[in-house]
């Protein structure tokens, strides 16, 4: 059975490149266009990383991180933000927030696929 992957961005375009990556890679994936449409998706359904963008409209990445902390099925689920957001503050919210990892877009496919794999053992 393969991971299934929630991908989170407001950016059609984004989103796009991120699910054929994955899905390339035989990932299983979902995606969202902001954080509250994630956060209803995780209410009914599991997933085995969450990759989310911070800024976004309804929900940011930020609160999304801190709402899937809160449910127990989302406790230990690595969750990594992909922004264009790179200062070491909104890191250590996003650290704070109990973000897995971080990286900056726009994003190289191969670091994608590697942070896919070291957090999906």
């Amino acid at each position: 059975m393969s991971k299934h992957i929630l991908v989170v961005d407001d950016s059609v375009s984004i989103r796009q490149m991120v699910e054929m990556t994955l899905k390339g890679a035989n990932y299983s994936v979902t995606t969202a266009q902001d954080g509250q449409e994630a956060l209803e998706k995780c209410q009914v359904q599991s997933f085995d990383f969450v990759l989310t963008d911070q800024n976004m409209p309804r929900m940011d990445g930020i609160t999304l991180v801190k709402s899937l902390r809160g449910l127990a099925n989302f406790a230990r689920t690595p969750i990594v933000m992909l922004t264009t957001e790179a200062s070491d503050d909104m890191k250590s919210k996003g650290k704070a927030a109990g973000a897995t990892g971080w990286m900056v877009k726009p994003f190289d496919p191969n670091k994608l696929l590697a942070i896919a794999k070291k957090v999906l053992g």
